[in-house]
Parts: structure tokens; C-alpha cells; sequence
């Protein structure tokens, strides 16, 4: 474990002064991003050479010696390597005692360190070897201690185990399945006849042949050099995929399963009996009357013996398998209840009733029952009791042998009585074969009893078996985990095969899955045992005449040999492949594309051994640019992607390999490469490491214009005056009048005042942005924060640029805009821009012609308003003066307009008939138009600016190096912006608004920053037939009144009649509603939405309006937006409604005909009374949603003490549910609702039973489960208490007849209803039934992969 940094104390063992002192070394591996952060801590005396240093350190890390450096990593000490050769001590070589000494391992001559090979396997293999239970998972290793084991590194992987057995990949749960294959594997009989079998390509596709893809495992593992290899292969053969990987099954069932799909492939083969030869046994199942010796029997074949870990009942676990063994074949007497009807007796008789063995298989298969039931918790359990298993398992004193000679017995079979036995009596009514004479163990042909028993003996005296496999589970019944303890019979050395680990181990360690504590057995001892312990058990008969051996390579089958090249072939194609990846660089590369001006990314991928000039080549191809530019005109330089920094060109390097350029082959790397492009008559420039980039942007402070960056290099130790001098060249100007401005992050502008500064010092770094300005005004001479310059860099630094669409013309626009133009234009001081408005409506200017004239006026407004100086209001701040009047149409009009404008409500409702109608008919003709709609569907809308904008960018200007210095930094920046996530502008959701005008009357969009540059900009298509829209270059600390204000012209109606909506992401739109608030949220060609209506005035809410239609469908339907106040009464709020209903849609109501309530979601909540107030009685806030529910009658809420309830009765006889009917109650009492439920159904009072509905409304259920799964009749006198807890309106009630009796459904009437009532609710988007996970069943697919049947589960 590595100690800690802070406040450590070095370890020492020199008590006195006589003994050595030590140095701790702590080394840092630096080559790989996943080891960069592990440590290795050496504590080691001072004599120490370095040498021993070195190899002390391969030892630890697991890399060859000598393919490393150890370089200083203490900071303040110099960079060089530790010199390996030198025969110094570390003392000598200036390692401090009692100090921490900090070493970094790095590559060596651009390569990575060499993995040992053999050295890492034989550790990794030592330290296994004494452990056979499950491994720690990869990647589950700590990274503050000392190196882990090379086990689990990539190449570690590949290399095979020293014991020369090759592991199994888990794939994610097949650790069972990679149990059962290296058992078959392990048996010489299965794999050799397994090889023995040719497929047929012409037959079947390989990819489903299950025994091709067996042969093709076995020989992999035989023949491999990997430490593991993968089983997707098999498992794909057997159909399944992916999924199936993450179901554990049981080990014994697969086997069972894999053993059926093999019988079937392999039959009309040779192999077509090999499982029933090698694994099935015979036993006998019988009953004997214990009065007249008659015995009933069938024959059974079995292919493993389950054994009983503890009998029912017990709570005494079996000592062993001989036990539960004996077990097993003790028969059992039937008596009393339980006698036998006896055929020859032709009554009720006592009888023993039990197995006998007659033939045991050559390779026997006990499956320890190690999963039982626990009734007592009604649980899957797992039984850990110990059991013990012996290395050799005599079988002889389990067979049957017929020593019993009573004379009914004898008779019996001598006299054909054997053939009245295969007739069973009830009790044994299964139809068995009884070809017997195929039966290896014991003859049941009519031979005379001496010959059978002389049979029997001889094959007692061969059924000793010896164990060769265990297969271990170790975990709980939930799950787990399984691996094999295999002995070979080529060594006898036992191996745990434990999925891509194999190591040795001894018979010691196989006692270990015996399970089990130590202490006495009892019935609790389970709970307390080791989980891991033995499931399966195989042994194999020794019989010297039938024990086979592994078949030696030239005894394979012509086709295997062909299989082994093949997969040896393929195997050294992968790992050249590997030696390949292994050798080759990747690493980021990006480009300017020359053409289209937009900053590419993709990854380079080289041999570290092909040269600088083939990867150009290499990247060239890559990136494309064939067509744009020549591949001389391109070459590779180093890059940082993060800074935006050119960090050094290669010039000279061209054939050097990219191994060393790079600094070895890595993973991961802490620089990128650009792709950097010239034109024909341009020449690279030079970039030296050490160099900072400045992108240097020139001002012009009688445009008042930021020119485009040109990139200039400079290094950190230039002082300020050296670098105006480089500066001074690059741009042509004067560097004695020349003003440098450094901006170090956003809203930090400082002025390099100080000519002997350095650039460290002022704060420069790998890439930096600057502003300069070289003329001789008097401005050189102003305060810096007061001074243009300032300014002018303080808006630029917040100007962003936004798209703007402007609303379609609706009904009525015409007329309004002119009203408002001629308010504006008659309070203006200037000439020329009245002369637009004061015309008649006819002959008014469109949109684009007051675009094209204001931009004009503007441009010859900006230097007159410079000259004239501050004329705005004297409230307004001399920092902003100069700019707050400047490019803005509404800026043209003095501050009397202000008043004026703030009078335009009034000015347009009293201005004649037509005009108040037009202006009282404006939100509802607005909302008919979808450009100007303010409902759900519009505010969600995709059809508004849906393509991306054209960069309308200024020409960059074209540097030596061909590359626009500027264009990259852009890119980035709107690839950022692309990449950001959009966050909803939710401090505009906040409860109310802000008014755009303060009870005073006064404006309150005159803010400090007052930028607003506007132009008319063309949309790509896509964007909206005859839609116009805006470029807006705007200070982002207006706030958002403000920029309302600055567009009213362009919109032609007040701020206060149009409405702001930002657009997002997805096309998204969300109404921007709190005036107060700067437009600090937006950025970079963002896009809003203009749509005409009322904008909100101080304690106004926008109200979401939705009809509430109980026994609809679809209960929920949006209306409309309506404005709510603070102070309105509902009542108010209903009459406000009404026209609006009438004409948006098409509901001509009264004001008693509908009532408005809580929405909660799609829940119908607390009815609102009509003398209830906003605010006072009833919280409201922001894009507030109420229902609309129109009545039946007149209404029943006359108090806030009633309580609503929707009611809906369940008739059981009809398997139906009526219509919702609304139950008005006076109190929470339960006898009122059954009152009223009885009143309206005609059910007798105590019949009544009702049940409170679940979830949302309308609370919809199946049917099928309504009768039994509700809560019918809860034990409560009133509603408000559990388990009702009914307190609010809105509540659904289900009641029924208690005396109805439930319709009975045939089969065919229930799956007809249930696929109704499936599809009913799904449509609704409720749910259908619970259905908890099932556990898969295992199967394997003989046609491939499964169809998929959505019918069945």
C-alpha cells in the first residue's frame, strides 16, 4: 500500500546508529493512462546500486529490464534520466534517507516498456495456484498500492498459462456453462470421439452446427496460445444471443440440454448413441407385496443421480455421497393409508416400494441437490452442509442383486412372471421399453438365477470408479458463481479451471468444496457454512480395457488436422494483427478544411515505424482533400485541441518515424496533430516549442470596428515593448503609438502599460487573445476605463449575435403598426426617419423598407451621435453615454417619445371604432394565425427556424501560414455551443412577472448598455415561406424590456403587444417573460421567435387553458392561453374567457355553464368558486394550467366545505364500467356517499361497496383485475383518513352491488377480453397488469435463433 503523502513518516529498521539507513523510493508509471495513477514504494538501503534500482523496479512492474526510464519526479530537480548503467549507490546518485524520493517510469527512445512474459505468468500462475475459488473481477483493483498481478494486464491475456491449459472467456454469466465445456473437454472418451465426427458443410452453416462449433472450441483449446479464449461462437450455435449471456442457469440442467441438441444433431451418425454409451445408467423401479412376494416394476435410464443433501424434514445433513447413496435405493414401506392393491392378492396389501441399480454408466454423474425450498419462508434456499466425496467411489455395493429366494419371487420369473411385471398395475402405469439385451449390467432375460448371479458378481467386481471432474458453486440460491476443479488423466495433477484462469492445485484443496464448517452439524449450520462447495460430481470407471488417452496429433482425423492449420493460421493472423495494433499510434487529428471553413476531427491511426511524410500522406487521404487543396500544401504539426494552440512544427523531421516524433506508441496522448493547410503562394511559418499563439486583433477606433485575428508567436520571456515590435511587423503599424490590450478571460481587459514587463507576467499562456490600437487621437491620453478603446473592447467582448423572425402580417397589424409609427414619428426630433411613418396607411413602407432605411440612417447617425455627445437622458451613466444612443431606430427619437409611447394603449383604444375593435379583436385574431398563435401546439412548434444560419462572419483576413487563425477558435466555439447542453431558461418560469412598464408609467427598458445593431438577414430554406427575420448584434447585459423596445419598429407594435420566445435545441420555443432580467443566458447565434400579443404587465399570469372531458377518451384537451391577474375573482377571469372560447374555439357558452378547477397533471382537482380571488384564495403563477369543465346543469359547489367526487359504477355481471357521474357531498362522511351512490344507481343502501381509484385520472384499470384488486369497502367512517384519503376534489370512486355476482368466462371469452382490455390501456398509457421478471428458461435452438413470439413470455 503506498503511504500516504501528507505527513508521512519514512520507515525505518535502523534502531541504532550503527545500522544502514534506508531510502523510500515511490515510482510513479507515467506510460499508461491506467497506471498512471498506481504506485510502487521501494524501501531500500543506501548502498543500493543503481542497478539493483532498476531491476528491483522491472521486478515490481512486471516490465523487461532495461526497456524504461526512471526520470526525477520531485519537480525542482532536473528532468534527465537516472542513469541505469552507472555503478554509483542511490545515495550516491543524490537519493535522500528518511525523505521521500519521487521516480517517474517512461518510455524509452519513444516505446513503450516490454511486458514480461514469462515472468508475468509464472507469477500471476504462483500466486493463483493455492486459491481455487472465484477471482477478484478485472478492473475491480485498487490503484493507491503496489502493482496487482500482470494477470491482469491486455498482454497477459494472450499469453498462455504455464500449466498449458487454455481458459474460457465469461461472457457475462456463462461461468456455468465454461464449467460444464472444460469438463467434456478434460474427458478423453467425449473429446475423441468428438473429433471423430466430420462435418458436412454442404449439410448445414457452420455458425448453427453445435458439434462443428464444439470440435472448433476443443481444438482452440488444445492448440491456443492464449490464456483464454472466447465461447460466443458455441453459444451462438446453440441461437442465442447477447441477452442469454446475462442469464445464469444451472450447470446440471445444461448439461441435460446441450446433451438432447447433441443426441438429435448427431443422428445417422456414428456418434448417434456416444452420450447414452458414455453417461445413461439403468435402474428399477419397483414395488413388492411383502404377503405374496408379487412384484411390479418398470425400467428407468438416468443420465446423473440427484442426491438428497439433507432429507424433508431432517435436520441432519448426509456425512457423505456413500450415505445419501444408500439413501437413494432404501426402499420404503406402504402401509396403513398408503398400502398397494397387490394384482395377485386382489387386495389392499402392505409393500416395500424402492430403486434398484441395475447397470451403472462409464462415466457416472452425482448432482449434489444443494438448492431446496424453505417453506417456512417460502424462499429458494441453498444448502452448504458439508458433504464428503471420496477420489474412488466403489459402486459395487449399490447393485441389485436378486439374494432374496422366496418362492413367489422365483416363479415368478422363471415362469414368464417377469412379463406380468412389465404389465404395471396403477401405480406403475408408464410404458417402458424392455429391450434388455442390449442392458450392460445385469441380464433380465429368462436365464436361470445361478447364471444371473454369477453375472452380477463378476460386474461388482469392476465398478470402481475414480473422480476426475468437481464443478463448484459458490454463492447463495440467487446466484453465484461456478468453476471446475478438473484432474487430468494425462499427469493426474488436479487444475481448477475457473473461467479464463487456470492454475494447479491439490487434492487438499478439492477437500475445501466439501462445504461445511467446522463445527458439529446442526440444523443451523448451513446458515453459518463456506457457500462455496460441490454441485456435480463425475467420475469415470476404471477399466484398464476402456480407459482411453487423448489422441497424439498424428492421430487425428484428416479433417481435424485441417481444422487445427486452419485456427492455427487464423490465431497467427489475429496476433500479427495484434503486433500491428500494438505498434501503431493513435492519436487525434483535426483540420481547417481550406474550402469550407469548418474544423474536422477524426483519428489518425500509424505505424510508429512509417515516417512523418507518410502520415501527411496518411492524413491527407483522411481528411479528405484530395479535391480542395494539393498534398504539398499540407503537413502535420503538433496541437493543442483544449487551448486552441499550435504547439510545434516538424521542419526537417520528415522522415522521421512517428514513433519518436509522438513519443511511443500510448493510449492515450496529451497533444492532438493538425492537419494544417497553405495555398500555393503561401509558405508555412515555423513554430518553435516554447512559443506562445497571440491572436491579435486590430482595433479602428473611427469605424469602430475589431477586425479579425491574425496569429502572431511570441515567447513568454519577450518583455511587452519587444512583443509591440513583433507585433508591429506582423501588422504594419506603428509600435510607438501602439495601445496593447490582453484579455485573459471573459469581461478581463488589461493594458500592457509596463514596456519592461514580461508576457509571464502579465498573465500570457499557451494561447492568447489581444487587442491593439496604433492611432494618435486624443483618446491615447484618456483614463483607460474611460477611454474609447475601453468601451469599444467592453461591447465587443458583449456584443452577441442573435436571429430574429419577425411575425407574419395578421389581421389588423397593418393598421396598428401605422398607429404606433405615427405616435413614434410624431414625438421624434429627426427629419428623415418621421418622414416613414407620417404617410398615410397606404402608401406605409413595408418591414424590409424600414430595414433598409434604418440601417442607412444609422450608419451616418453613429459618428454624429460620437461628435454631439452625451443629448440622452441626464439620469443615464457617463461610462455609457457614448454608445447608448448608437445604431438603434428607437434611438433616433429623443426622450419625449418615451413618454409618448408609454401612452400608446390608450392612444390606440381611443382612437375610433374601427381601431378599438381591431385592437380589442387582437389577441384572438392573432392566435388564428399560427406564426402569431401563443398556444401549446405553436409555442412547441418545429416549423419555425429549423435550419441552421449561414455564418455571416466578417472575411478572415489570409495569413502566411494558410490557415485562418481566427476560423479555428470559431469553429470550436460553435462546436462547443453545439455540443453544450441547452439548459430551459427557467428563472423565466419564476412565479409572475415583471412589468415592461412600473406603475409610474415609466419605461423600464432604459438600461446602462444600450448596443443594438440590426440588419435584414436572409434564412436558408426550410426556414418559413415569406418569413422575415433580423441579425441582431446586441450587448448581452440589456436586459430584456430593453431589447423589446429596440424592436418595435421592426415589429410594428408596441413592446408590450408582442411576445418573445427563445428557440432551443429541438426547435423548442419557450416565451421569454421576465423584463428585468439581461440577456446574459443567450449566446452566439441563438434564434428567437417574435409572435404578436399581449405581453404581460406587472401581477399578470399567462394561464394554460384545458377542457376537462371526464368521459372521453382523451379527458384532457387543450383550449387556449388566457391572462389572469392578480385581484380578478374567477368569475371575472370566466367572463374574460368567453369571447375567447367563442371565437378560438367555437364554444358558445354562458357564464353558469362551465366551471373552472385545479389542474394537477391530468388530475381534475379543487373546483374555484366564482368569488374566489387570485392570489388571495387561489396561488397562481407562471404558465399556470387550469381546467375548464363545461356543466351538465346548474352548478352544485356553492362552498369550499363540499366536496366533488367522480363516481363510476362497476357492474360484475356484465364485466362493464358506466359512465363517470359527478357526486357532490356536503361533509367527508362515507354513509353520505353511499347515500348518494344509491340515489343515482337504484342499489339498496347496504348493498353498496365502493373502492377509491388508483393513479392518475381517470384511474383506468383492466377489467379483469377491478373485482378482486381494488380496496373494496374500506373499514372507515370518513373519506379524509387511510385508507381513502380523500380531501380535495377530483377524487374517483368505483362502487358496485354486492349481491351481482361475477360473470363466468369461458377460456376463449377471457384471452378475447384480455387482448381488448391489452390494447386498451396501452393506448391510454396505463398499465396493463404487474408482471414480475421471469427467470428464462434454458433452452437451446436446434434451427438457430429463436423466433420471436411477442404472444408468450
Amino acid at each position: 500500500m503506498v503511504p500516504s503523502e501528507e505527513n508521512q513518516l519514512v520507515p525505518k529498521e535502523a534502531e541504532c546508529a550503527a545500522e544502514e539507513p534506508r531510502v523510500l523510493c515511490i515510482i510513479q508509471d507515467t506510460t499508461n493512462s491506467r497506471t498512471v495513477n498506481e504506485r510502487v514504494t521501494l524501501n531500500l538501503p543506501a548502498s543500493t546500486p543503481l542497478r539493483r534500482l532498476f531491476a528491483d523496479v522491472a521486478a515490481k512492474v512486471g516490465y523487461e529490464n532495461g526497456s524504461f526510464h526512471l526520470v526525477w519526479g520531485n519537480g525542482d530537480t532536473a528532468t534527465t534520466p537516472v542513469d541505469q548503467n552507472s555503478d554509483k549507490t542511490i545515495l550516491d546518485a543524490g537519493f535522500e534517507p528518511g525523505k521521500k524520493n519521487f521516480l517517474h517510469l517512461t518510455d524509452k527512445d519513444g516505446e513503450q516498456p516490454h511486458v514480461m512474459q514469462e515472468e508475468s505468468g509464472s507469477t500471476e500462475d504462483g500466486a493463483q495456484e493455492r486459491f481455487i475459488g472465484p477471482l477478484p473481477r478485472e478492473g475491480s483493483i485498487g490503484c493507491t498500492h503496489d502493482y496487482v498481478s500482470q494477470s491482469y494486464s491486455y498482454s497477459s491475456v494472450l499469453s498462455k498459462s504455464e500449466t498449458g491449459y487454455v481458459g474460457l472467456v465469461n461472457q457475462a454469466m456463462t461461468c456455468y456453462l465454461n464449467s460444464l465445456l472444460q469438463t467434456l473437454f478434460m474427458t478423453p472418451e467425449f473429446r475423441n470421439a468428438l473429433y471423430k465426427w466430420e462435418f458436412e458443410e454442404s449439410e448445414e452453416d457452420p455458425e448453427r452446427s453445435i458439434p462443428y462449433q464444439l470440435q472448433r472450441l476443443f481444438v482452440l483449446l488444445q492448440t491456443s496460445k492464449k490464456r483464454a479464449i472466447e465461447t460466443t461462437d458455441v453459444t451462438r450455435s446453440f441461437g442465442w444471443d447477447s441477452s442469454e449471456a446475462w442469464q445464469q442457469h444451472d450447470v446440471q440442467e445444461l448439461c441435460r440440454v446441450m446433451f438432447d441438441a447433441l443426441e438429435q444433431k448427431w443422428k445417422q451418425t456414428e456418434q448417434a448413441d456416444l452420450i447414452n454409451q458414455l453417461y445413461q445408467g439403468k435402474l428399477k423401479d419397483y414395488v413388492r407385496c411383502l404377503e405374496c412376494g408379487y412384484e411390479g416394476w418398470r425400467i428407468d435410464t438416468y443420465l446423473d443421480i440427484p442426491l438428497v443433501i439433507r432429507p424433508y424434514g431432517s435436520s441432519q445433513a448426509f456425512a457423505s455421497v456413500e450415505e445419501a447413496l444408500h439413501a437413494f435405493i432404501q426402499p420404503e414401506i406402504l402401509d396403513g393409508p398408503n398400502q398397494y392393491f397387490c394384482e395377485r392378492c386382489k387386495k389392499k396389501c402392505d409393500a416395500r416400494k424402492g430403486l434398484r441399480f441395475l447397470h451403472f454408466p462409464y462415466l457416472l454423474t452425482l448432482q449434489l441437490k444443494r438448492f431446496d425450498f424453505d417453506y417456512t419462508t417460502m424462499h429458494r434456499i441453498k444448502l452448504n452442509d458439508r458433504m464428503t466425496f471420496p477420489e474412488e467411489l466403489d459402486m459395487s455395493v449399490f447393485i441389485d442383486v436378486e439374494d432374496e429366494k422366496s418362492p413367489q419371487t422365483e416363479s415368478c420369473t422363471d415362469s414368464g412372471a417377469e412379463n406380468e411385471g412389465s404389465c404395471h398395475s396403477d401405480q406403475m402405469s408408464n410404458d417402458f421399453s424392455n429391450d434388455d439385451g442390449v442392458d450392460e449390467g445385469i441380464c433380465l432375460e429368462s436365464n436361470s438365477a445361478a447364471e444371473r448371479i454369477s453375472k452380477a458378481d463378476s460386474e461388482k467386481s469392476s465398478l470402481l470408479y475414480e473422480l476426475f471432474s468437481v464443478m463448484v458453486h459458490s454463492g447463495s440460491a440467487a446466484g453465484g458463481h461456478y468453476y471446475a476443479c478438473i484432474k487430468s488423466f494425462s499427469d493426474d495433477q488436479w487444475y481448477s479451471f475457473n473461467d479464463q484462469h487456470v492454475s494447479k492445485i491439490t487434492q487438499e484443496d478439492i477437500k475445501k468444496t466439501y462445504g461445511g464448517s467446522s463445527g458439529s452439524r446442526g440444523y443451523y449450520s448451513s446458515a453459518f457454512a463456506s457457500s462455496t462447495n460441490a454441485y456435480m460430481l463425475i467420475y469415470r470407471l476404471k477399466d484398464p480395457t476402456r480407459n482411453a488417452k487423448f489422441l497424439e496429433a498424428h492421430e487425428y482425423p484428416e479433417h481435424i488436422k485441417q481444422l487445427v492449420q486452419k485456427e492455427r493460421e487464423l490465431e497467427e493472423q489475429e496476433k500479427r494483427q495484434r503486433e500491428i495494433e500494438r505498434n501503431t499510434c493513435k492519436i487525434k487529428l483535426f483540420c481547417m478544411h481550406p474550402t469550407k471553413q469548418i474544423m474536422m476531427e477524426n483519428k489518425l491511426e500509424v505505424h510508429k515505424d512509417r515516417t512523418l511524410k507518410e502520415a501527411v500522406e496518411i492524413a491527407y487521404k483522411l481528411m479528405d482533400l484530395e479535391e480542395a487543396v494539393p498534398l504539398s500544401c499540407c503537413r502535420l504539426v503538433k496541437y493543442d485541441e483544449f487551448h486552441d494552440y499550435l504547439e510545434r512544427s516538424y521542419e526537417g523531421e520528415e522522415d522521421t518515424p512517428m514513433g519518436l516524433l509522438l513519443g511511443g506508441v500510448k493510449s492515450t496522448y496529451m497533444f492532438d496533430l493538425l492537419l494544417e493547410t497553405r495555398r500555393p503562394d503561401q509558405v508555412f511559418q515555423c513554430y518553435k516549442p516554447g512559443e506562445v499563439m497571440v491572436k491579435v486583433h486590430v482595433v479602428d477606433l473611427k469605424t469602430e470596428s475589431v477586425a479579425p485575428p491574425i496569429s502572431v508567436r511570441a515567447y513568454l520571456n519577450q518583455t511587452v515593448s519587444e512583443f509591440k515590435q513583433l507585433i508591429s511587423k506582423a501588422t504594419h503599424l506603428p509600435a510607438e503609438t501602439m495601445r496593447v490590450v490582453l484579455e485573459r478571460c471573459y469581461n478581463d481587459l488589461r493594458l500592457l502599460n509596463v514596456s519592461s514587463k514580461t508576457l509571464k507576467a502579465e498573465g500570457f499562456f499557451r494561447s492568447n487573445k489581444v487587442f491593439i490600437e496604433s492611432s494618435e487621437t486624443l483618446d491615447r491620453h484618456v483614463t483607460y476605463t474611460d477611454s474609447q478603446l475601453w468601451k469599444l473592447l467592453d461591447r465587443h467582448a458583449n456584443t452577441i449575435r442573435l436571429y430574429v423572425s419577425l411575425p407574419e402580417q395578421a389581421p389588423g397589424s397593418q393598421l396598428r403598426r401605422a398607429l404606433y409609427q405615427k405616435s413614434a414619428g410624431a414625438a421624434g426630433n429627426l427629419e428623415e426617419p418621421c418622414e416613414r411613418v407620417k404617410g398615410p396607411v397606404g402608401n406605409m413602407k413595408s418591414v424590409e423598407a424600414i430595414l433598409e432605411e434604418s440601417t442607412e440612417k444609422l450608419k451616418s447617425l453613429s459618428l454624429q451621435q460620437q461628435q454631439e455627445g452625451d443629448n440622452g437622458d441626464s439620469s443615464k451613466s457617463t461610462e455609457a453615454s457614448d454608445f447608448e444612443n448608437i445604431e438603434s431606430p428607437l434611438n433616433e427619437i429623443d426622450s419625449s417619445a418615451s413618454a409618448e409611447n408609454r401612452e400608446l394603449d390608450n392612444q390606440i383604444q381611443i382612437s375610433d371604432a374601427e381601431n378599438l375593435q381591431s385592437e380589442e379583436r387582437s389577441d384572438s385574431d392573432v392566435n388564428n394565425d399560427r406564426s402569431t398563435s401563443s398556444v401549446d401546439s405553436d409555442i412547441l412548434s418545429s416549423s419555425h427556424s429549423s435550419d441552421t444560419l449561414c455564418n455571416v462572419d466578417n472575411a478572415p483576413l489570409p495569413l502566411a501560414n494558410g490557415l485562418d487563425s481566427h476560423s479555428i477558435t470559431s469553429s470550436r466555439r460553435s462546436k462547443a455551443n453545439q455540443g453544450k447542453k441547452e439548459t430551459w431558461d427557467t428563472a423565466e418560469e419564476d412565479s409572475g412577472t415583471d412589468s415592461e412598464y412600473d406603475e409610474s408609467g415609466k419605461s423600464r427598458g432604459e438600461a446602462q448598455y444600450m448596443y443594438f445593431k440590426s440588419e435584414p438577414y436572409t434564412a436558408e430554406e426550410g426556414s418559413g415561406e415569406g418569413q422575415k427575420w433580423l441579425m441582431v448584434h446586441v450587448d448581452k447585459r440589456i436586459t430584456l424590456s430593453a431589447f423589446k423596445q429596440h424592436l418595435e419598429p421592426f415589429v410594428g407594435v408596441p413592446s408590450s403587444h408582442f411576445k418573445v420566445f427563445r428557440v432551443y435545441a429541438s426547435n423548442q420555443e419557450f416565451e421569454s417573460v421576465r423584463l428585468n432580467e439581461t440577456l446574459s443566458s443567450f449566446s452566439d447565434d441563438n434564434k428567437i421567435t417574435i409572435r404578436l400579443g399581449r405581453a404581460l404587465k406587472k401581477g399578470e399570469y399567462r394561464v394554460k387553458v384545458y377542457q376537462l372531458l371526464v368521459n372521453e377518451p382523451e379527458p384532457c384537451k387543450f383550449l387556449l392561453d388566457a391572462v389572469f391577474a392578480k385581484g380578478m375573482t374567477v368569475r371575472q377571469s370566466k367572463e374574460e374567457l368567453l369571447p375567447q372560447l367563442r371565437e378560438q374555439c367555437g364554444l358558445d357558452l354562458t357564464i353558469d355553464r362551465f366551471r373552472l378547477r385545479k389542474k394537477t397533471w391530468k388530475n381534475p382537482g379543487t373546483v374555484f368558486l366564482d368569488y374566489h380571488i387570485y392570489e388571495e384564495d387561489i396561488n397562481i403563477s407562471s404558465n399556470w394550467e387550469v381546467f375548464l369543465e363545461i356543466l351538465d346543469g346548474v352548478e352544485k359547489m356553492k362552498s369550499m366545505s363540499q366536496l366533488a367526487v367522480l363516481s363510476r359504477r362497476w357492474r360484475p355481471s356484465e364485466m362493464k364500467l358506466d359512465s363517470f357521474q359527478e357526486v357532490v357531498l356536503e361533509s367527508s362522511s362515507v354513509e353520505e356517499l353511499k347515500e348518494k351512490l344509491s340515489e343515482i344507481s337504484g342499489i339498496p343502501l347496504e348493498n353498496i361497496e365502493f373502492a377509491k381509484g388508483r393513479g392518475t385520472f381517470p384511474c383506468d384499470i383492466s377489467i379483469l383485475e377491478i373485482h378482486q384488486d381494488l380496496d373494496w369497502n374500506p373499514k372507515v367512517s370518513t373519506l379524509n383518513v387511510w385508507p381513502l384519503y380523500i380531501c380535495d376534489d377530483g377524487a374517483v370512486i368505483f362502487y358496485r352491488d354486492k349481491t351481482e355476482e361475477l360473470m363466468e368466462l369461458t377460456d376463449e371469452q377471457r384471452n378475447e377480453l384480455m387482448k381488448k382490455e391489452s390494447s386498451r390501456l396501452q393506448k391510454t398509457g396505463h398499465r396493463v397488469t404487474y408482471s414480475p421478471r421471469k427467470e428464462k428458461a434454458l433452452k437451446i435452438y436446434l434451427d438457430g435463433a429463436p423466433n420471436k413470439d411477442l404472444t408468450q413470455d
